[in-house]
């Protein structure tokens, strides 16, 4: 994250979202079209990562009546990141250094194998809903250490973290996210992890752009594999594979390649308590889905606690800064 790529025909070659306009900014170049392009990019990730971070906790429950939580999370990141690697390989992009690797296993172990491993594990006895909001923490551990380093949000970020904080807690009256100590420890790592991962990817070793997210989620993988064997995990139930196939590909697809590297891209670009915002929101999702897909109803106390929701997240919007 702390180099840009050799060469400018690089730049006009990368399409995917968020590299032109990283890497004009690290190599020293400007051009009007630098802060129009990050105007564009940047509600565009946190679409993604509201929208598609969501729906990945339905898809992750999906995908565990076939696969265990382990190992469903290797196959994902494994496939994702094999696939941006050898894209941005075929693309012009850099092998990345042995240090630059050593700081992408670092920060894979962190986000994917602690972050989304302890979420997908929790999954086993948490629903769905429940496992989002118990991720709200994340901006707030992630103001945490960020501020270790020297970097504390604003007023008006504190400020719309509380708000949104407060909101995410009326979502979860009466549902009893501790119901079940396991699950529910298991989403306390998940939140601490991700957001050191968070925090300490702007501070270490990394390859350029994109790139760290492929590398990331390549070594994540590996440590998940070693997770699942660790445990003894189950191979996966063959009678049902099918609709787990389709939650496969959602995850590998529009929940890795397309969120994570619009996670990255938001880190590199955005103070992190906006980059992190994405954790107020996925409850709302993952709400909305059982509305739509179950017949749910909405509560007064809920239509409450999505106004709240949202408020913070303005809120931190209108403070944010560049990183």
């Amino acid at each position: 994250m702390e180099q840009s790529y050799h060469t400018e025909s690089a730049l006009e070659k990368q399409s995917i979202a968020g590299e032109l306009a990283e890497r004009a900014g690290r190599s020293g170049t400007t051009g009007a079209a630098s802060p129009t392009r990050k105007r564009l990019l940047v509600p565009l990730s946190l679409l993604a990562l509201y929208l598609f971070w969501g729906m990945t906790y339905l898809a992750m429950r999906v995908g565990l009546e076939t696969f265990p939580p382990f190992l469903l999370a290797a196959i994902r990141f494994l496939i994702a990141g094999t696939i941006l690697y050898v894209v941005l390989r075929l693309r012009g992009a850099p092998r990345p250094s042995r240090r630059q690797w050593i700081g992408s296993a670092v920060i894979g172990a962190l986000l994917l194998a602690g972050g989304n491993g302890g979420v997908i594990f929790s999954e086993q006895w948490v629903a769905t809903g429940l496992a989002a909001v118990g991720i709200a923490a994340v901006p707030l551990w992630t103001a945490l250490f960020m501020g270790l380093w020297g970097r504390w949000p604003s007023r008006k970020e504190w400020l719309g973290l509380g708000i949104g904080f407060v909101g995410v807690i009326m979502l979860n009256v009466g549902q009893g996210i501790w119901a079940n100590p396991a699950g529910a420890i298991a989403l306390l790592i998940a939140a601490i992890s991700w957001a050191l991962g968070s925090a300490w990817s702007k501070h270490i070793s990394l390859p350029p752009g994109m790139m760290s997210s492929a590398t990331e989620m390549l070594a994540g993988g590996v440590i998940l594999v070693i997770m699942s064997l660790g445990v003894r995990e189950h191979a996966p139930d063959m009678a049902k594979i099918g609709p787990s196939l389709l939650a496969l590909g959602f995850l590998v697809v529009f929940g890795s390649l397309v969120a994570f590297s619009a996670y990255g891209y938001l880190l590199r670009t955005v103070r992190p308590t906006l980059a992190t915002s994405y954790a107020y929101v996925n409850p709302l999702v993952a709400i909305g889905l059982g509305v739509i897909l179950a017949g749910e109803q909405l509560t007064l106390l809920e239509i409450l606690a999505v106004a709240v929701i949202l408020s913070g997240v303005a809120l931190v919007s209108l403070g944010r800064q560049r990183a």
